[in-house]
């Protein structure tokens, strides 16, 4: 009993780490801007989606992380900078819609693949804080000097991105509700202003990356 209570704990450390930083609550009235213009079951699949890309991206950083970024010679603030780059751009084609978008300011999207990977999955909710913390937990699961250590902290931090991942389609599943109380005029005002915010969280990623530790 004593060992299901300690490995619910460090799921329970794996959660709280990875939660707050992915911040679905946050993500969530992106996902209802980029989303006004589909249907609900295409809505659920676009979090669906978004939540499995973000659980698959973690998995791969948690494994392959530090050789990866070796590998390619890329730090955590080139990662940090490209994704604020990322965000930015996304503010930017919010805050000013092109001709080929809708009549309501959206972009007609039928493939709800087309926005749960760029910017839902990254590099919003797995974005380089995310990443940065599931690396720490892969180099300490790794330094354990017992394989059989090496393994359960492996797969309680993997059990713990699964359920972090559950938590943030839950929050993006629910985000439905908005689309009933907003309208098609409230959607498109709230595009414009998480576009503008967008921005602003994308020049803060790459002023913070900037800035000397």
């Amino acid at each position: 009993m004593n060992l299901i209570f300690e490995i619910a704990g460090y799921v329970g450390l794996v959660i709280a780490g990875l939660v707050p930083i992915a911040n679905p609550l946050a993500a969530a009235p992106v996902f209802i801007s980029m989303t006004a213009e589909l249907s609900k079951t295409k809505r659920v699949k676009t979090a669906t989606y978004a939540c499995l890309y973000m659980a698959a991206i973690l998995i791969v950083f948690l494994f392959f992380g530090v050789f990866l970024l070796k590998f390619f010679g890329i730090s955590l603030e080139a990662l940090r900078i490209a994704g604020g780059l990322i965000i930015a751009y996304m503010g930017f084609r919010m805050l000013f819609p092109d001709s080929q978008k809708s009549s309501s300011g959206h972009e007609a999207v039928d493939d709800p693949q087309s926005v749960a990977f760029v910017p839902l999955a990254l590099p919003m909710m797995s974005g380089p804080g995310a990443i940065s913390v599931i690396i720490s937990m892969a180099a300490h699961a790794g330094s354990e000097e017992i394989l059989t250590n090496r393994v359960a902290g492996y797969a309680i931090v993997t059990f713990g991105i699964f359920l972090s991942a559950l938590i943030c389609w839950l929050v993006l599943r629910s985000s439905d509700l908005v689309f009933k109380l907003l309208g098609h005029t409230g959607i498109d005002a709230l595009t414009r202003i998480m576009g503008f915010l967008l921005v602003c969280v994308g020049c803060q990623f790459v002023l913070s990356s900037l800035q000397p530790a």
